[in-house]
C-alpha cells in the first residue's frame, strides 16, 4: 500500500522525503487562478523517480455549472491541466464533481460533464486519466451523495473515468464510512485513490474541513477499513505541515501495512 501527501509544489521529492511519503500530489499552478499549468524544471527527476505522482486540478473548475463564463475555462483549463500532468509522469487528474445553483438544474450539470468528456474526445482524449472527487457540501452537487454520483456516472461512464475518495468529504457530505467502499464500486466499478482525511466537523455538516488523523471527528478505524478495503494509493491532505503529515502517514501505514 503505497501511502503519501499533498504537498506544495515547490518541491514535491523534497517534501516526499521529508515525510517519508511514497505518493505526493500537488498542483501546478495556483490552485484559486484561472491559468494554465507552469512548465517544471523537476518533471524528467519526478518522472525518473519511485515517487508515484497526481496532479489535482484548480479549485476554480466546475464543469457542471449553467454558468457559461465558469463552465467553458474549466472545460479547457481542466483538459490543459491534464497534459501538463503527462509532463511529470502523473497517474491521475483529480478534479472536485462540480455543482449545479438550482435543483431542477442537476441533470443539465450532470449532461455538461458528458459533454466535458466529449470536448476532450474531440481533442484525442485526456492525456492523463480524470478522477472525479466526491465533494462535502452542496444540495445540488454532482458528486456529493452517492445517488447524484450514479446518475453522473450513467452520463459519462462510457469515458471510463477514475473515482478518488475521500473520507473527510463523504463523513461532511452525509455519507457513512462504513461498507462505502462497496457502495462506490458498485456505482464506479473502481476507486483509483484514497483521500485520507479525518474532518474537524460532524457527520453531513457539508463543510469541507480536514483534521489529522485520530483527531477530528472520524473513527480512524473507518479510515483504515476503507483503505483496506479500496486497495487503492492513498494521499493525506490534513494540516501540521510535514509533521502533521508525516505522523498520518506513518499511522496508517502502521495500521494497513
Amino acid at each position: 500500500m503505497r501511502i503519501g501527501a499533498h504537498v506544495d509544489r515547490q518541491d514535491p521529492l523534497a517534501a516526499a522525503a521529508e515525510r517519508k511519503a511514497e505518493v505526493v500530489q500537488f498542483f501546478l499552478s495556483d490552485p484559486q487562478a484561472w491559468v494554465d499549468p507552469e512548465d517544471r524544471t523537476d518533471a524528467e527527476e519526478l518522472k525518473a523517480s519511485d515517487i508515484d505522482v497526481f496532479i489535482h486540478a484548480p479549485y476554480r473548475i466546475n464543469v457542471a455549472t449553467m454558468n457559461n463564463r465558469i463552465r467553458i475555462p474549466s472545460r479547457k483549463l481542466l483538459f490543459k491541466y491534464a497534459t501538463g500532468a503527462t509532463t511529470v509522469g502523473a497517474k491521475g487528474l483529480i478534479v472536485h464533481g462540480g455543482h449545479v445553483d438550482k435543483p431542477e438544474d442537476i441533470d443539465k450539470g450532470i449532461d455538461n460533464w458528458r459533454k466535458t468528456f466529449a470536448y476532450a474526445e474531440e481533442q484525442g482524449g485526456f492525456a492523463t486519466p480524470v478522477l472525479i472527487e466526491n465533494t462535502a457540501g452542496g444540495d445540488n452537487a454532482c458528486a456529493r451523495r452517492f445517488d447524484a454520483l450514479s446518475r453522473l456516472w450513467d452520463a459519462i461512464g462510457e469515458y471510463n473515468p477514475g473515482f478518488c475518495l475521500d473520507t473527510c468529504h463523504a463523513h461532511a457530505g452525509g455519507e457513512d464510512l462504513l461498507g462505502i467502499v462497496d457502495r462506490v464500486k458498485a456505482i464506479t466499478g473502481r476507486i483509483d485513490l484514497i483521500h485520507a482525511n479525518d474532518s474537524r466537523d460532524a457527520f453531513d455538516s457539508r463543510r469541507d474541513r480536514h483534521d489529522n488523523i485520530g483527531k477530528g471527528q472520524i473513527d480512524p478505524d473507518l479510515i483504515v477499513a476503507v483503505i483496506r478495503a479500496a486497495g487503492a494509493p492513498v494521499v493525506v491532505e490534513t494540516p501540521n505541515g510535514a509533521e502533521g503529515q508525516g505522523d498520518d502517514i506513518a499511522f496508517l501505514r502502521d495500521r494497513v501495512g
